[in-house]
């Protein structure tokens, strides 16, 4: 695992229809790290990734990737540079065939010329993605549609994903099949950002963890260590 950050996000304080969602957050990512935000719903968690996409400027704080300040660049801008979201809530284009939604992933000025080295990368993780390339992506479970999304996450080239609520609502058995992808995605090279409800399965899965409550990161570090931590075990596993 390289040493050097990827990521680094200071001081952000981020507004979200009129009210403060995060304060003074400061976050540090190194290359082909597998990171987990945690935290109850509305601390904050969606609007840091939100934020990080360039879907919501923050109004105050910077955010740096490679080196490079991306804290007012637009969204398609941010895809460019190598930082692909995959938003929570399984958001495929229904009426479009499993190989156009992968397509669209593609659009960016970088992955175009590695379209076909990606769509690879893509059957190699989700075989059944390639089998049902023609089949119209509504027409999929709801495991195999969260496969699609991932999928069309990695045609865009990227060297950062930001994965939100990746195994909501989906069965333990396909869960622990995503994850087995992500540690799969980390292994070739490519950083993770997650956000997940179960906090012991994230603490499980990622090198470190940043806990959010109320906006504010109160705990951060390796995950081992924070699976031990006392506040975590009252606060999250009810111990």
């Amino acid at each position: 695992m390289h040493e050097e950050t990827l990521l680094n996000v200071s001081n952000l304080d981020t507004f979200y229809g009129g009210i403060q969602a995060l304060w003074n957050v400061s976050l540090e990512v190194k290359h082909e790290e597998i990171v987990a935000l945690v935290g109850a719903n509305g601390s904050g968690k969606s609007t840091l990734l939100d934020t990080i996409s360039g879907l919501i400027h923050p109004a105050k704080g910077g955010i740096e990737f490679e080196g490079k300040s991306i804290t007012n660049l637009d969204p398609f801008q941010i895809v460019d540079l190598g930082i692909s979201q995959v938003p929570e809530g399984r958001r495929i284009f229904p009426d479009l065939s499993v190989l156009d939604n992968l397509i669209l992933g593609s659009y960016n000025r970088k992955a175009r010329s590695k379209k076909e080295q990606n769509f690879k990368m893509v059957y190699e993780l989700f075989p059944i993605l390639k089998e049902r390339k023609n089949q119209l992506a509504k027409t999929l479970s709801g495991g195999e549609q969260q496969m699609l999304v991932l999928g069309r996450g990695l045609m865009s080239d990227p060297k950062l994903m930001l994965l939100d609520e990746m195994s909501l609502g989906l069965a333990p058995i396909v869960i622990d099949e995503l994850y087995m992808v992500l540690r799969e995605i980390r292994s070739r090279g490519i950083t993770v950002i997650f956000v997940e409800q179960n906090v012991r399965r994230s603490l499980e899965e990622a090198d470190r963890a940043y806990i959010l409550e109320a906006g504010h990161i109160v705990l951060s570090g390796n995950a081992a260590d924070l699976r031990e931590e006392e506040k975590v075990k009252k606060a999250y596993f009810g111990i």
